[in-house]
């Protein structure tokens, strides 16, 4: 389910377009301050994102799935550390979904993401997903139309299942205006710390910037949903990112009205021996 207020303006509503041209990936307009007023309304947000997933884990009930994508630099990394990092690692799992090997291409596509959604009490992040299965194919070329297109359909299809049994879906688009991919990708020249982060490959998928943004706007439109919604989240300024995710995480679980479970016997009743 959507969240409702002020972020419902980065929500790519059923049948609505998303012109990624048109969002400035620097504003900053839901949030009252800049930079120096983040580390306040940041830390207020972690500590009640920290108290709902102990229900969560608690309560044994729900499963949650965070769907993250991006351009490259996008910072889906930087995103996913700094919003959850006060969640129990017993409840939290990051999955990457980077090329599939040979094994995982025997068999559907989706295979290897089915094995990794969340269990009951588990909240699991995608840094990428099965969505790189339509932007990537559709944009690199590397499968006829047909396959992306139907692969659309498919997935609409496999979040309706998971909805239907329990599982509620978040999905995150990180936009970064092609101007601060630029600046990104420069520094991670320049300083030969960060070299490793960085692929000639990453060079080649910019000079396909247009053809990215225009995947993902269309993707977006067929496959934003009421059970499996996306947000485009502005993210050029890092700090203002980090507070619209946690936000809508927040907005997202309280949704979910999650109590500690009840117990079956009386505390006072229990005397601890020396």
């Amino acid at each position: 389910m959507p969240v409702s207020g002020a972020l419902e303006r980065y929500w790519v509503k059923p049948g609505s377009k998303a012109d990624l041209d048109k969002i400035d990936g620097g504003e900053k307009v839901l949030f009252k301050g800049d930079k120096e007023d983040y580390a306040a309304q940041f830390e207020v947000l972690r500590d009640e994102l920290q108290e709902l997933q102990k229900k969560l884990y608690a309560q044994n009930k729900h499963r949650i799935l965070v769907v993250m994508q991006a351009m490259d630099t996008g910072g889906k990394d930087g995103c996913i550390k700094h919003v959850f990092s006060r969640i129990d690692p017993q409840g939290i799992h990051v999955r990457s979904f980077k090329k599939p090997s040979e094994d995982e291409m025997s068999y559907d596509y989706l295979w290897r993401v089915h094995s990794k959604v969340p269990h009951r009490g588990q909240l699991v992040i995608f840094n990428r997903s099965h969505y790189e299965d339509v932007i990537a194919v559709r944009v690199k070329k590397i499968f006829p139309d047909a396959v992306w297109k139907r692969r659309q359909r498919h997935i609409v299809e496999f979040e309706r299942m998971l909805a239907e049994e329990g599982t509620t879906i978040v999905k995150i688009f990180l936009h970064i205006s092609k101007d601060e991919q630029k600046k990104r990708l420069q520094s991670r020249l320049d300083d030969p710390v960060k070299h490793w982060k960085i692929n000639p490959d990453d060079l080649v998928d910019r000079a396909h910037w247009d053809e990215f943004m225009g995947a993902y706007a269309d993707v977006m439109e067929k496959t934003s949903t009421e059970f499996a919604p996306w947000y485009i989240v502005p993210a050029n300024r890092k700090w203002y990112r980090n507070l619209c995710v946690a936000r809508i995480m927040l907005d997202t679980l309280k949704k979910l009205n999650m109590e500690y479970p009840p117990i079956n016997w009386d505390p006072q009743t229990l005397r601890i021996e020396d």
